[in-house]
């Protein structure tokens, strides 16, 4: 026997005990991904003098559809006007930061992403750079213990160390007063001014971690100000950045890490009754909404930070946001989640109680969405990397509510698995379902069409692979070969270069029965590009029309409160209905009518739950079918 196990760990890794099944289930409802889950840190440069120039080559090839460029706190002190910043992590030294220069450069190289800027809440933006403490006299610019500490302004270093300098610099040398006006008025300038593309600037973070600002901006903040004193102020700026873009994307509150989701230094109590942080901003946004009539939060945004080396816990973080079963290591915040301190409080889901608090202040109808643009974790390996972030990205394709995703790290493994994801998914989500959904998951993607799969197979699994048997329910697979592609013992050194040079292996399956199995290896990430066709789900024996000049309808992909255009172009005889998946009426538009030449006709769908619903057609004994995708 252990000679046996001498050959298998020798040979390979170990295969896990039984088949894994994995169902696409293609009958249940379809929703569109957001593009914006494909996105990025600090990519490119607001300094036109230094010699950085953004890798376009790889942000284009990789597929990256969403920058969030203000540069996390470096952000709270931006002066646009002057076109600097205060550093609060470099002694709040002043330096060059231009954000029109970065806007510009991305929309000139690739215009069709979104790029997101930031207010600044703070009351507070960098002035002039004379002030600045000398670093490269004190220790030839050396990074120490003491790059916190307080010295622009005329301070006086603490040489042992430390965030607190010996003598604190004097704000007033190196910031001016930075109004609401002040902050929002970067939008006339963008979009009047300089004429940039308004509709790829549509996303706006109000500022950055403002729970922590003792701590990163403690020469405005020593003492945090109250969670209500801060409400007030992103109430002013919202509000006024409003009335200048009204299609404006508001992003808040920025949420640091897993403890400020739920604390706010000093608490919150208002009634008697203790709030968890962001229970309490949605409540406060919900009744400043209901008291202005102008819509505050758009996207509500956190960030996180765990801390674990462990890659079997590592792999398991995308589990955070929305697995009610899922006991997370690091719960902490959480504890305070009912106003007091209770062990018992070790699962998150803070997506899912977000949602549940925005449900029960604002309306099932709130059309808020979640953002995540900050999050990373410790650099095990890149395989361990690659896996969580697939895993991540996985997650929030599943949930349509998930609008905004841009990783902090900057791992090696990170850029193939953004590439795979971005470059070969397709644009609606098709639900699944695994035995063991622990180790293995499938995230499938369908187009519009119908005609075209992706299911992307991640085995969390550290040293094992898995066996599996992948089905399909309402779809019908064509009897040919089907490319997959993988990602799976990476290499530590950056191995993607771009569309054609990266660390892909690909091979190939073929379906019996229209099933496929498969071996995923530990730590892997697997691509099926598949096709076939989902069943009929209308059993009439009749003629079809084949000419789709003849029946269309238009947009295809529409959300739930708008209207969809019908055209019959031929004469006949005609009858018009609204089924659903399952061939169910759902609505007879016209019930015998006649087309003299050709008929427009406006349909509103907003009565219709999300999903994929199909008009049917009857013209003088032949049928055709369109369909179309709420959301």
């Amino acid at each position: 026997m252990r000679a046996i196990l001498l050959f298998f760990l020798l040979s390979g890794s170990l295969v896990g005990n039984g088949q894994i099944s994995v169902t696409i289930d293609l009958t249940k409802e379809l929703h569109p991904i957001s593009r914006y889950i494909y996105g990025r840190n600090n990519s490119l440069s607001g300094n036109p003098g230094s010699n950085f120039i953004p890798e376009w080559t790889r942000l284009k090839d990789a597929g990256v559809r969403f920058f969030r460029e203000s540069g996390g706190n470096n952000c709270t002190k931006y002066n646009w006007r002057r076109k600097i910043s205060s550093h609060p992590d470099w002694y709040n030294n002043v330096y060059t930061n231009d954000w029109d220069y970065a806007a510009k450069s991305l929309q000139q190289n690739i215009p069709e992403a979104q790029g997101m800027w930031a207010f600044q809440l703070l009351g507070k933006a960098a002035r002039t750079n004379n002030a600045n403490f000398n670093d490269w006299s004190y220790n030839s610019s050396q990074w120490w213990q003491g790059v916190n500490q307080n010295l622009a302004g005329g301070g006086e270093p603490k040489t042992s160390g430390g965030s607190k300098a010996l003598k604190e610099g004097d704000i007033n040398l190196y910031l001016e007063n930075w109004t609401a006006d002040s902050t929002t008025q970067i939008l006339n300038h963008w979009f009047n001014d300089l004429s940039f593309n308004k509709s790829k600037l549509q996303y706006w973070n109000m500022d950055n971690e403002v729970e922590i600002w003792s701590g990163t901006h403690d020469d405005v903040m020593p003492t945090q100000i109250s969670a209500e004193q801060f409400m007030q102020r992103y109430f002013e700026v919202a509000k006024k950045a409003r009335a200048k873009y009204p299609a404006i994307k508001l992003v808040g509150p920025v949420t640091a890490n897993e403890w400020q989701w739920y604390n706010w230094p000093g608490g919150i109590s208002v009634g008697g009754k203790s709030y968890p942080w962001l229970e309490y901003f949605i409540k406060r946004v919900a009744e400043e909404q209901a008291a202005s009539g102008v819509r505050l939060l758009d996207v509500l945004d956190i960030h996180f930070y765990p801390g674990s080396s462990n890659a079997a816990e590592v792999v398991q973080f995308h589990r955070v946001y929305f697995d009610k079963t899922y006991v997370f290591p690091e719960a902490n915040g959480v504890k305070n989640v009912n106003g007091s301190w209770d062990n018992s409080q070790t699962k998150e889901y803070i997506i899912e109680r977000c949602k549940a608090w925005l449900e029960q202040y604002i309306g099932v109808d709130h059309k808020v969405t979640f953002g995540v643009t900050e999050t990373g974790i410790n650099n095990i390996n890149a395989s361990t990397s690659a896996v969580w972030y697939a895993s991540t990205l996985g997650e929030f394709m599943k949930h349509p509510e998930m609008e905004i995703f841009t990783p902090w790290n900057r791992q090696v493994g990170m850029w193939e698995v953004l590439h795979l994801y971005s470059r070969y998914n397709q644009n609606l989500y098709v639900p699944a379902s695994s035995t063991d959904e622990e180790f293995v998951s499938a995230y499938p993607t369908i187009n519009q069409e119908g005609d075209s799969l992706s299911v992307i197979l991640v085995n969390r699994s550290i040293n094992l692979s898995k066996q599996v048997l992948l089905k399909f329910n309402g779809y019908n697979l064509v009897d040919q070969p089907f490319p997959i592609l993988k990602l799976n013992n990476l290499l530590s050194s950056e191995t993607f270069m771009s569309h054609t040079s990266n660390a892909l292996q690909k091979s190939t399956v073929s379906h019996s029965s229209n099933s496929i199995s498969l071996t995923l290896l530990p730590l892997s990430i697997t691509t099926l590009q598949l096709q076939g066709r989902k069943g009929e789900v209308v059993t009439e024996i009749e003629n079809h029309i084949d000419n789709d000049v003849i029946f269309k309808v238009y947009p295809n992909l529409v959300p739930a409160d708008l209207k969809v255009m019908v055209e019959i172009n031929k004469n006949g005889y005609a009858t018009l209905d609204l089924i659903d998946l399952n061939g169910r009426l759902v609505r007879t538009i016209y019930s015998g009518i006649v087309v003299p030449v050709s008929l427009r006709k406006e349909v509103d769908v907003s009565d219709l739950s999300k999903g994929v619903y199909i008009f049917r057609l009857k013209l003088d004994g032949e049928i055709a079918f369109q369909k179309v995708f709420t959301y």
